[in-house]
């Protein structure tokens, strides 16, 4: 009877579950990013974790097409996209799989880091925004058919995105609103390709 007690109640004890490893693994290293930033004075920011256009024959200039995202501009900054990370990556990665989030995380991180150096070379860019918008576009996806779409697919695209192109075209301010924009638009991309019916194949008769 002891032991039998003994074990009901080990396993009634708390315990912390390492539940989402992209997300949590992505957080954690934009935070000890943002706090050498914040050591330095964005000083390790600027030279490593920042997108600008810098020279082709600058090594780190590969390196920032992807190190970007992890660079942001102080504690608001980080904790904006933080929060929002947090908030979707367990429900994310219980559907999908850390790797699903992996690969969107490095693919938004290039193309979004591709456009801004090709497209706008004065401007530079940090920070998870991009991988943000993606996964809100991806939770916003259930399944659907072929020839169906989500009314919280449309409704997230409206408020979220139309917010950005708004935003890009009327308001002047320093968010960078191309990388909310394609983070959106591929969260969307992948968000169709994971959740449509596939149509159910059709046995063969023929005798």
């Amino acid at each position: 009877m002891g032991k039998d007690k003994g074990q009901k109640e080990k396993a009634k004890r708390w315990s912390v579950s390492f539940n989402s490893p992209a997300c949590l693994g992505l957080v954690f290293l934009c935070f000890l990013v943002t706090l050498a930033g914040e050591i330095t004075e964005l000083e390790t920011t600027y030279h490593v974790f920042m997108l600008y256009h810098s020279s082709p024959s600058d090594p780190l200039t590969y390196v920032r097409l992807f190190s970007h995202v992890l660079g942001h501009a102080g504690w608001p900054h980080f904790i904006g996209n933080a929060s929002y990370l947090l908030l979707l990556g367990p429900m994310l990665e219980e559907k999908y799989g850390w790797k699903v989030i992996m690969e969107i995380t490095l693919v938004t991180a290039l193309v979004t880091g591709l456009i801004q150096y090709f497209a706008f070379p004065t401007i530079a860019l940090c920070g998870a925004s991009g991988i943000v918008f993606a996964c809100i576009m991806l939770a916003s996806f259930t399944e659907f058919g072929e020839k169906e779409i989500p009314i919280t697919f449309l409704l997230v695209a409206v408020v979220y995105l139309g917010q950005q192109v708004y935003d890009a075209m009327v308001v002047d301010n320093n968010v960078s609103n191309m990388a909310h924009i394609v983070g959106g638009f591929l969260g969307a991309v992948v968000g169709y390709e994971l959740n449509k019916k596939k149509e159910p194949l059709q046995a063969n008769t023929e005798v």
